[in-house]
């Protein structure tokens, strides 16, 4: 549980969705990313319940959600799909429009969102990511060994569900550790560490979080490269928060991939590693407070 928010699960079409809520004033959605769920935003999300209607899902296959097993042509995990579980949602708690902000795979359900979605979303935020086929045109070898989990994960199954389910724990633990600025899991909260383990040993969700990567490298990369020809243009103003020390940094300027997909974007960077609400949660307040109350 998140301090001051209540939970509840939610029919969202094919899927149940574990939601934390909280707050007043103007409808905000928290989406997470690998290999994380809700316990990532405890940091920002009290203060940002002073500010707004806190609305923080798990995604499916992550925390307390359903994890559906995927199917042949990976769409099940397609940030497509994702974002319509979104959709659900909203029409579930009678959300008419909400602003959304993404971090790791969920700022690639919520810029798919604003997409595939514009009448429903007010403003868009994104943490630590540029778009999908962007970083996949952008790789090199470097970007290749720091992102090495883009290719392993998304192997056929079931390569890398029984690997990283050999040791769940330990794979866990590297990853977080590694992307890290300090190299240390001491900025997880026991609870939040204890919570990234425990999805990562139930084989369901292990097999939902390797299928999300298989999305990424067939689905939802086609579809990037199919909206980017076809000239298509994310609507709702977008505010992208990059680490100096992350994933988006080892691209060439980052914040000008989001100007190619967006015409009103505006960009900021700060000192962490990947995990930017547990490592500068302040950076995170102060770049996405005024963002989303300037409407």
């Amino acid at each position: 549980m998140i301090q001051g928010f209540s939970q509840s699960t939610v029919q969202c079409g094919d899927v149940h969705l574990s939601v934390h809520r909280a707050g007043k004033g103007a409808p905000l959605i928290l989406l997470h990313g690998y290999p994380q769920n809700h316990h990532c935003w405890a940091t920002v999300a009290p203060t940002l319940a002073e500010h707004f209607d806190v609305i923080i899902p798990d995604l499916r296959g992550y925390g307390d959600s359903d994890a559906p097993a995927d199917t042949p042509d990976h769409t099940t995990y397609s940030k497509r799909q994702m974002a319509a579980d979104i959709v659900a949602m909203m029409d579930a708690l009678g959300l008419p429009t909400a602003h959304i902000l993404g971090h790791d795979r969920g700022g690639r359900v919520a810029y798919r969102f604003a997409l595939d979605h514009p009448d429903r979303i007010d403003r868009l935020g994104i943490i630590e990511i540029v778009p999908t086929g962007d970083f996949w045109a952008n790789w090199d070898a470097n970007i290749a060994m720091k992102a090495y989990h883009w290719t392993f994960l998304a192997q056929p199954a079931p390569l890398p569900e029984r690997m990283i389910g050999a040791d769940p724990v330990g794979y866990i633990d590297w990853t977080l550790c590694g992307w890290t600025l300090a190299k240390s899991l001491d900025v997880f909260a026991p609870d939040a560490l204890a919570s990234y383990r425990a999805q990562a040993q139930d084989p369901a969700h292990l097999h939902a979080m390797c299928a999300d990567y298989r999305a990424g490298a067939t689905f939802d990369k086609d579809l990037d490269d199919a909206d980017r020809a076809a000239g298509r243009k994310i609507k709702a103003p977008l505010h992208f928060l990059w680490a100096r020390s992350g994933f988006p940094a080892q691209t060439t300027k980052p914040a000008e991939l989001w100007k190619r997909w967006c015409d009103d974007v505006t960009d900021s960077s700060c000192d962490s590693g990947h995990f930017v609400m547990e490592e500068n949660p302040t950076s995170v307040l102060d770049a996405f407070v005024p963002h989303f109350k300037d409407r």
